[in-house]
């Protein structure tokens, strides 16, 4: 069945091109020249085949390049998209530079699918986001748009909660250069040129950019040292285009991944333990470095005024490696069977080499009533993982050789997946849309740091159907839809052991609402229940490779209720917000924590509580201000509700609730014909609140007592960013 399919999807993804050999593909090419060209003027093929349109059945916002540059000051992705609904968001290093993640009603980025241009993102073994490999890449984007829940199928691993694409590929016929300098607190700064040829010869467009962003971060240490290119030229044929897109991102980060103990909190909320293993002063290279480079490479094409069709092939390379300080440690976890009974201190790098491979394509019939999408592709990542101590240990000499390598493993995961999307106008006014996507994976791990010996294939073939339905009344748009999405787990969940493999996660996703505009006001009502069987999260208990890693629970689920609103109160004012209720709920589990009195591991079953990390209530408001044709004040508050640590509901394992309020002024210096100048001062958490929206916990019971370790992300208080940025036309 598999090859079968497989087939099939690579004579589609490739005949467009054998038929140019054929007769019939004449015929085309001599009739398309009556056909207007919408090559340049409409999004992009690779983009649209991603995206849900205004009257799809799902939940979205669209962030459009001018929303993104007024908040894009220097901070990372997630906090240029966090007023949208549902999106909490946090930073280690404190203040939005450097490592940084979002959740998504309250789905975390694991199961949130991104893709560049409709390329996947998402790293193919831990499925995480790292949007600090790509810094200031929201320069280059043209748009982004958000689907909350399951939304329409996409490339990559399953959406499982919130998808998130961006466009960089826009047409851009008119030549432009930008110059941004942003500073701020902590010794913030970012410098970015964005530059664009316009149209050469009616043909040729060139893109550019370049950034540097640094910053010592909120928390002790956590610099940052960003850098990071995007290069795009593009040819634009009477009805084809070809693109190539080549952007690369370096980081150089200290680490700050873990957290603040609570007992540190009060009293030095910029702690950071990482490094402190070194006696005396913290190890000064206790850094995370990594640099990616990605290379896009489409080619759209209007074969007739119905039909369009889009391939691209794609290579992502990624290497680096953290380096930390470890004291005390045993020889013979390094290999190292020297029979010397004493531990040793050492500094070693864990390090990542991997390429991400493949093609996605898709053909698009738009006729009549009709418009029929067929789509789908292929990748394959092949990573190696191994360590190595950089210096070997100095006080044992040349016993131990300089870049010993301890451990060395890789895996190979392959992806295959087509989707056929149908929407079909019914009537005038109603509206239906059918979407069925078949996903193939197949992982394979040949060993893990902690069990070289634990060898991993597991095959996964998934059917995700969606359906909806909409109508629209004059002012008025009603849908409902429901979805169904599979997920493999990832890497570290196979680290469970022969015995306790883990099983893939389903959701189920119902979503109904409305949107209405009257005159200058606009608002909507999302309602969503998503049911999952067989989530992975943790619990606590030990597999059988002595490690911590995720367990299905059986049932969970989250509902809840989305509303927007959108009011133009005049010239000078406009006013937005959006507010999100919700109940994240488990059915059912047990809990784990290590018992060092008697050995193994105390239980505790738990029914009905909270999810990890999920606030029941999220909400954003903004006023904006245009006092002249110069001056623009916009006010912006953001509320997130208590939040738990783990799924026990422990009223002693929590984030506390906060409300948080930033002031972004921004002043017209000059517009010329050929330049005008920006200067923009953006105050962040304006009363200075403490607080943590991040945090992880574990429990332990050692001399009869039960004690509870937590541990906090803690953000800024009241901090600001100045930016001059100057264009030329």
């Amino acid at each position: 069945m598999t090859k079968l399919l497989g087939t099939i999807a690579t004579f589609f993804m490739l005949a467009p091109l054998f038929a140019q050999q054929t007769k019939q593909s004449q015929i085309i090419r001599d009739s398309i020249n009556k056909y207007t060209d919408s090559i340049r003027s409409l999004p992009p093929l690779e983009v649209r085949s991603v995206r849900v349109s205004d009257n799809s059945p799902f939940a979205k916002s669209n962030v459009s390049a001018a929303s993104i540059a007024q908040v894009n000051l220097g901070q990372d992705l997630p906090f240029l998209i966090q007023n949208t609904p549902s999106v909490v968001v946090n930073a280690d290093a404190g203040n939005g530079i450097g490592y940084t993640g979002l959740r998504i009603r309250g789905t975390d980025a694991t199961r949130i699918n991104v893709t560049l241009n409709g390329i996947p993102y998402n790293d193919a073994e831990s499925m995480g986001t790292y949007f600090v490999d790509l810094p200031d890449f929201s320069s280059s984007a043209n748009s982004i748009q958000i689907q909350r829940g399951v939304g329409t199928s996409t490339n990559g691993a399953g959406a499982f909660g919130a998808t998130i694409n961006l466009a960089t590929n826009d047409y851009r016929p008119s030549k432009y250069l930008s110059l941004q300098n942003t500073i701020g607190s902590f010794n913030s700064n970012k410098n970015s040129l964005v530059f664009g040829s316009g149209l050469i010869n009616n043909r040729l467009t060139i893109d550019g950019r370049v950034s540097s962003i640094n910053s010592d971060g909120y928390i002790d240490r956590a610099k940052s040292d960003l850098k990071s290119f995007y290069l795009s030229t593009t040819y634009w044929g009477d009805h084809s285009s070809l693109r190539l897109n080549v952007f690369s991102g370096k980081e150089k980060t200290y680490q700050a991944w873990y957290g603040v103990p609570e007992e540190s909190l009060a009293t030095n909320r910029t702690y950071n333990p990482a490094g402190t293993e070194k006696s005396g002063n913290p190890y000064d290279n206790q850094t995370d470095n990594y640099t990616q480079t990605h290379y896009q490479l489409f080619f759209n094409q209007q074969l007739s005024a119905n039909l369009k069709w889009n391939t691209a092939i794609f290579l992502t390379k990624g290497r680096g490696y953290y380096e930390e300080y470890k004291a005390g440690v045993s020889l013979s976890d390094y290999g190292l069977n020297l029979n010397i009974g004493n531990t040793f201190d050492l500094v070693r790098r864990r390090w990542l080499d991997n390429n991400f491979y493949g093609q996605i394509a898709s053909l698009t019939y738009e006729k009549g009533n009709d418009v029929l999408t067929i789509g789908g592709g292929w990748n394959t990542y092949d990573g190696i993982h191994f360590g190595n101590l950089p210096y070997g240990i100095p006080s044992l000499g040349s016993k131990v050789p300089i870049n010993w390598e301890y451990y060395a493993n890789n895996g190979l995961k392959k992806e295959f997946n087509n989707y056929l999307k149908w929407e079909h106008h019914l009537t005038a006014q109603l509206t239906s849309f059918l979407d069925l996507q078949y996903r193939h994976v197949q992982h394979t791990m040949n060993g893990f740091d902690a069990n070289p010996e634990l060898m991993v294939d597991r095959n996964f073939n998934f059917v995700n159907p969606k359906a909806g339905i909409s109508y629209q009344n004059k002012n008025t748009t009603y849908y409902t839809s429901i979805a169904v999405a599979n997920k493999e787990p990832n890497r570290d969940d196979f680290e469970a052991g022969t015995t306790q493999q883990p099983k893939p996660e389903q959701l189920v996703d119902l979503e109904t609402g409305f949107k209405n505009k009257i005159n200058q006001f606009s608002w909507g009502v999302n309602l969503f229940l998503m049911n999952y069987k067989d989530q992975l999260v943790l619990t606590g208990k030990i597999n059988d490779v002595g490690s911590y890693t995720r367990t299905n629970v059986p049932k969970s689920y989250r509902s809840g209720i989305e509303i927007e609103a959108v009011w133009k109160m005049n010239s000078a004012f406009t006013s937005n917000g959006n507010i999100t209720y919700s109940k994240n709920k488990i059915e059912s589990f047990t809990e784990y924590f290590d018992n060092y009195d008697n050995g193994g591991q105390a239980a505790i079953k738990h029914n009905n509580t909270d999810i990890t990390l999920s606030p029941n209530t999220t909400a954003n408001y903004s006023l904006n201000y245009k006092a002249s044709k110069n001056l623009n004040i916009t006010w912006s508050s953001k509320y997130v509700s208590k939040q738990y640590l783990d799924n026990t509901q422990n009223e002693s394992r929590t984030l506390k609730a906060y409300f948080l309020n930033d002031l972004n002024t921004s002043f017209n210096l000059f517009t010329g014909k050929k330049w005008s100048g920006l200067i923009q001062l953006y105050a962040l958490n304006i009363f200075d609140v403490k607080y943590e929206p991040n945090g992880y916990t574990y429990s332990y019971i050692y001399g009869g007592a039960t004690t509870t370790s937590n541990n906090y992300f803690p953000m800024a208080g009241r901090n600001y960013m100045l930016s001059l940025k100057i264009d030329l036309k």
